[in-house]
Formats: C-alpha cells, sequence, structure tokens
C-alpha cells in the first residue's frame, strides 16, 4: 500500500499463519466498544467493536511490552514516528542500538514502522507503545526489546480506528487463561493454543528442524574435510613445481588465496 511519500510491501503469506491475519471475530471480554484490549499471552490485540465483536491483530511481543500491568490511554498517535532507544536498551544492547543513540527520524527503516499509539496513565508517558515493524516475521513471536509490534498495515488500520484518549486495558495472566485458554510457543516461535494435536506438530516440527540442521552440520563437516584434502594436494604440487624447477622453498610463490561466495 502506498502511504503518503511511502510504499509499504506486502506481508509475506509464510507470516500469515491464521493467529497473525486481522479479521473481525466475536468478543468475549466484558470491555466497551472502542476499546484497545492487549493480550501479551496469546499476543493478541483486539479494538472493540458494538454488538460483542471485534477487530483481532495478531502482535509481536517485546521485553518492553511485558512491563505494563493494567490499563491506561492513548495520550498521543504519531503517522512515521521518530524513535529514540531507550536507556535500558543502549546499556543491554549497546551493539545493536548504539548507533541509534541519537534517534533516527520515521521512515521504512524506522523500528516504530508506521504508525504509534502511545501510551499515558495518570497524564504521563507510560514508555509503552503500540506500533508498526520493519520485521514482519516477529509477529506472533515474544521478541527480545520493543513493546508491542503489528504489521504495518494492520497499525495503520488500529491508528484510524483509535482516537487520543481511546482506553488501552492489557490483560493479566489469569484473565487471559479464562477468556483464550492455555497457549504455547510451536517449534518455530510462534504462538498457538495449547491443544493435543499442537503439542504433536511441535514435537514433529522441532525433530525435523534437528534432523536438518544436523544434516547441514553433516554437510559443512564433510566439505571442510574435501576442502582440507585439496588444499593439501595443491600444496604438495606447488612445492613440487618449484623443486623441479630449481627454485628454493622460501622463493617459492604461495598458493591463490580462493574465497567461497
Amino acid at each position: 500500500m502506498q502511504d503518503g511519500a511511502f510504499f509499504i510491501e506486502p506481508v509475506d503469506r509464510k507470516h500469515l499463519v491464521e493467529q497473525n491475519v486481522r479479521r473481525e471475530v466475536e468478543y468475549a471480554g466484558d470491555e466497551a466498544p472502542g476499546t484497545i484490549v492487549v493480550d501479551i499471552f496469546s499476543r493478541k490485540l483486539y479494538y472493540v467493536l458494538e454488538g460483542n465483536r471485534a477487530i483481532r491483530y495478531g502482535i509481536a511481543v517485546g521485553r518492553e511490552g511485558l512491563s505494563f500491568k493494567g490499563s491506561g490511554r492513548i495520550g498521543r498517535k504519531a503517522e512515521w514516528p521518530a524513535w529514540q532507544p531507550t536507556a535500558n536498551m543502549l546499556r543491554t544492547r549497546p551493539d545493536l542500538y548504539g548507533p541509534y543513540a541519537d534517534g533516527r527520524v520515521g521512515g521504512l527503516d524506522n523500528p516504530l514502522g508506521a504508525r504509534a499509539l502511545y501510551l499515558y496513565r495518570g497524564g504521563r508517558d507510560s514508555l509503552f507503545r503500540i506500533h508498526g515493524t520493519i520485521d514482519n516475521s516477529s509477529v506472533g513471536r515474544a521478541t527480545s526489546a520493543g513493546c508491542i509490534r503489528l504489521f504495518n498495515q494492520d497499525a495503520i488500520d488500529l491508528y484510524n480506528r483509535a482516537d487520543v484518549d481511546t482506553r488501552v486495558k492489557v490483560r493479566t495472566a489469569e484473565e487471559s487463561l479464562a477468556i483464550e485458554g492455555q497457549f504455547i510457543d510451536d517449534a518455530f516461535g510462534r504462538v498457538v493454543p495449547l491443544t493435543d494435536a499442537n503439542v504433536a506438530r511441535k514435537i514433529r516440527d522441532s525433530e525435523a528442524i534437528a534432523a536438518a540442521h544436523d544434516a547441514e552440520g553433516r554437510l559443512a563437516a564433510a566439505t571442510a574435510v574435501k576442502d582440507r584434502i585439496a588444499a593439501e594436494k595443491a600444496e604438495r604440487k606447488r612445492a613440487s613445481a618449484c623443486k623441479r624447477q630449481g627454485i628454493a622453498e622460501a622463493d617459492c610463490p604461495p598458493l591463490p588465496i580462493i574465497i567461497r561466495g
């Protein structure tokens, strides 16, 4: 989609698993229409509609997203927001966030994505954000940093629905369990309902991933052995050629260095 000066690429289908697809659904909570409800445990966000309906979005939940409890209000909204890492981000991951210590202007490479909703409590910024993302693969997963991330297309949709002063409710673990049921991470780190079928699938997928890693390791080891044998053979040929030509070992030209692409 074109959004002002920026073109947002489509989300790759492989990231559009059922849990991540935005859709209107039946809503089991008792929050008033116009409320945003964040469930960090099932990694879903709801915008409550009339008639026990809601728009459901898939979300990624970062470490900062786990820190907020209870309710707040949207105190500010921004399109293509600027971003600056927090002091905690700089302290814990200077390698990752150090280059952005002075901040970054809004755009396609900005971690806050296309839109941001800033949650306030008691009239003060809580530092809790609901925003877009530059990493679509993170949606549906737990992440190492950040607050609540949506696909940029979903962040725009939510931004257009929610006004400043919209109430935001973050569910507790007990509330999530009572309404959504239990969830687990699948073998790929995506949240799925805790069912016998999903547990069995996680076991199968985990075994397949482990087997693939083992196969990659064996292939890498075999390639390393083949390369070593080839290098030793080439070195013997080099030394033999120099000896035939009466060139001293110290003056014998080295083999060219081959860099694999």
